[in-house]
């Protein structure tokens, strides 16, 4: 860690050595986290707004309330809202009044708050509610996102049949017609730009006005310098899913296309997504993430930071092989809470973008030069940099920040000093009580002379000398990265007496471009030889029972978990979470579509052999490890019925050892933001059934009944 992390956190980084004075994580400790999410410093960057998200009181769903901290640290963070559902906190650009969001009769509406004191007032009443706020540079209108459509404006007509039940019947003409942790999608709703006059608007909220309309959806609106245009990005393509990712970013006037401004203009293309845009501080230049779409489709793009200026675009960093933004796996981002904000930042002078990067499982920010590309490290340490926000002069940026004993917090970044210091502490007093495990980061030689890193986290009370049950935990993706973040799960089975392994192997994102993408037509393959090859180098260092080991993952790491029993009787338990099992199903019922030859060259009609040859279920007869499946009932990424029931179905046939655990009403995302209740059952679950055939307890809640 950074010195500045050492002198403010070092009472609280806890290693098993201080087990004797603090007590062990637990699983119902999840209750208790709270979550720092979406800071946004105020132009002058002398206070930045964040929100916290909390568990409920009944622990079914989490709380967000704004809470605002002064950059000098010489007072304690304040809460300025009730909630119990705020969120997006924006300034504006004279610092005294913050747009936010929150719930009212069902949808997300704008609300502002004058800092100078009274009651938040709700801004706008659109039937499908508004998004985030973008302040135009005068402060005098907002420009935001709905779904909203004109005829949702209409008053409507009394039905000659009151009585008469609406249709719920859906018909269905596109490909992607749902959507994990959403529902099912409306073809005919589009995502499009409005403004309101940024103004208290006493008793009634104000009128927006719709500025682009259309077949398409807009999003991510900020303003010109000048205040005369609205830029934002688009894809411009009827069923785009047929093809490769390809958003632009457009400018419209802010009265509207057609208006007195001119029409809508193409401000960046580069034939592939479009991420993050801004504008330089003179306006002629944007900045954003995203690639260039390959001749030779890939699985894996690796972004870059490229500069358009004049119609010409360049690559800033076609020499540095990471990804650009925050890209590590964990399963404490905030729930509920909003992504935040990690935009690409111009410093004031026009000469440098400052951008999250992330290598080998860290991620910090870096400033690149406009012009040269030129890169230099603004943080530096074994953490992850989650979102980020800077001060109008770029002097000041506002950051959260995890690492693998810590939670997420607020710190300001100094970008002439490189200081940071933290802002706030929420979950100290709770932390403080724990015993938490360092992780311990190792790299290993895979079966083909390739460099994996992989991470081992020791039992809470390590004793050299004593052998320990094993437990792989693999990530999804597969195209992410664990890294330098804080992760419930692995440390509850450290606490548990566990050794956790958990490598990055080959197809993970953070190790460069070719790294991610060898897995291509490959998957599961040469991953799950680097991951053998990871529980044979630690099994060599003495302290594991080899007779005692246990594998786990979930999404793609469910796929693995799966792969692996049919592969190997090595493992003594397995807990495969929100699994692929069966490709060909997959492909057909799966939330998204796979049209583009990314992960298969063909299609499982037509050669549904190279389907079923990577598919677990098809080695199903060779599985003699007793398996967990765990699976959210409305999964819609990882569809039940092809993933762990499948498998499921398969070993029952066969009167193999194999149950299920189903979470009603939980998505993909049950581990992450899922319900606080069913998070912790989930893991009690987990831990159970490694504890009975790894520990050999006595449970009897999962024999047959």
């Amino acid at each position: 860690m950074r010195p500045f992390f050492i002198a403010s956190l070092a009472g609280l980084v806890c290693v098993p050595g201080l087990a004797a004075q603090h007590r062990a994580i637990s699983d119902s400790d999840l209750f208790a986290f709270r979550w720092v999410a979406s800071p946004q410093i105020a132009p002058d960057g002398r206070r930045v707004a964040y929100v916290l998200v909390t568990v409920n009181a009944k622990h079914d769903g989490y709380e967000t309330s704004l809470w605002l901290v002064a950059t000098d640290g010489l007072s304690p963070p304040r809460r300025i809202t009730s909630g119990p559902h705020d969120g997006a906190p924006r300034w504006s650009p004279d610092g005294a009044t913050l747009a936010f969001l929150r719930p009212t009769d069902g949808h997300t509406q704008l609300y502002l708050l004058s800092l100078a004191g009274g009651e938040a007032q709700q801004l706008t009443d659109l039937p499908k509610g508004a998004g985030p706020a973008a302040w135009s540079p005068d402060g005098k209108t907002i420009a935001f996102t709905s779904t909203t459509a004109p005829e949702d404006l209409a008053k409507p007509e009394k039905s000659a049949k009151p009585d008469e039940p609406k249709s719920d019947v859906r018909v269905i003409t596109q490909a992607e017609f749902r959507a994990d942790d959403e529902g099912y999608v409306d073809p005919g709703e589009h995502t499009h730009i409005w403004t309101v006059a940024a103004v208290l608007p006493g008793e009634q909220p104000a009128k927006a006005r719709q500025v682009t309309s259309g077949a398409f959806d807009e999003n991510a609106p900020q303003w010109s310098r000048d205040g005369t245009r609205i830029y934002f990005a688009s894809d411009r393509v009827p069923e785009s899913y047929y093809y490769p990712p390809d958003n632009n970013v457009y400018s419209v006037p802010a009265a509207g296309a057609g208006g007195a401004g001119g029409a809508l203009d193409t401000v960046v293309d580069i034939h592939g997504p479009v991420f993050g845009a801004a504008l330089s501080p003179d306006g002629r230049a944007v900045a954003f993430r995203g690639w260039i779409n390959p001749r030779a489709t890939r699985s894996y793009n690796q972004s870059d930071l490229f500069v358009a200026r004049d119609r010409q675009v360049k690559n800033l960093t076609a020499d540095y092989d990471f990804d650009m933004g925050g890209a590590v796996l964990g399963d404490q981002a905030p729930p509920r809470g909003g992504e935040g904000s990690s935009p690409n930042i111009w410093t004031a002078d026009g000469r440098s973008v400052i951008v999250a990067t992330t290598e080998h499982g860290r991620s910090n920010l870096v400033r690149f030069d406009a012009q040269t590309g030129a890169r230099e490290p603004l943080t530096s340490g074994d953490h992850a940099v989650l979102a980020y926000t800077a001060s109008a002069d770029a002097k000041s940026v506002a950051l959260t920040i995890g690492d693998p004993t810590h939670l997420p917090d607020l710190y300001l970044l100094d970008v002439a000093t490189k200081g940071v210091r933290p802002l706030t502490h929420v979950n100290d007093s709770l932390f403080a009580q724990l015993a938490l495990v360092t992780p311990e980061d190792f790299w290993y030689t895979s079966f083909d002379g390739r460099k994996i890193e992989t991470w081992i986290m020791k039992p809470v009370g390590f004793t050299p000398g004593r052998k320990y049950p094993l437990i792989l935990d693999i990530h999804g993706g597969p195209h992410t990265a664990y890294g330098y973040v804080f992760f419930h799960e692995l440390q509850w089975m450290a606490a548990k007496g566990y050794v956790v392994l958990y490598p990055n192997p080959r197809g993970s994102t953070t190790y460069g471009q070719e790294f991610g993408n060898i897995i291509q037509y490959k998957y599961p393959g040469d991953d799950y030889r680097d991951l053998m090859v990871a529980v044979d180098s630690l099994i060599r260092r003495g302290y594991v029972d080899s007779t005692r080991l246990g594998v786990t993952g979930g999404s793609g790491g469910g796929l693995l978990t799966d792969w692996a029993v049919g592969h190997t009787h090595r493992f003594a338990a397995a807990v495969s979470q929100r699994d692929v099992a069966d490709w060909l199903g997959f492909w057909y019922t799966a939330d998204f579509t796979l049209f583009q030859p990314s992960w298969f060259r063909s299609t499982p009609f037509r050669d549904p052999q190279e389907f079923l040859v990577r598919s677990p279920v098809r080695y199903a007869d060779s599985v003699t490890t007793p398996i967990m499946f765990v699976l959210g009932e409305q999964d819609l990424r990882a569809p039940p019925n092809q993933g762990g029931e499948a498998m499921f179905r398969a070993l029952k046939y066969l009167h193999k050892t194999a149950v299920m655990v189903r979470f009603p009403g939980e998505s993909h995302e049950l581990s992450r933001s899922g319900k606080p209740v069913h998070r912790v059952e989930r893991l009690q679950h987990i831990l159970r059934w490694f504890d009975k055939y790894l520990q050999g307890k006595p449970i009897t809640a999962y024999d047959g009944r």
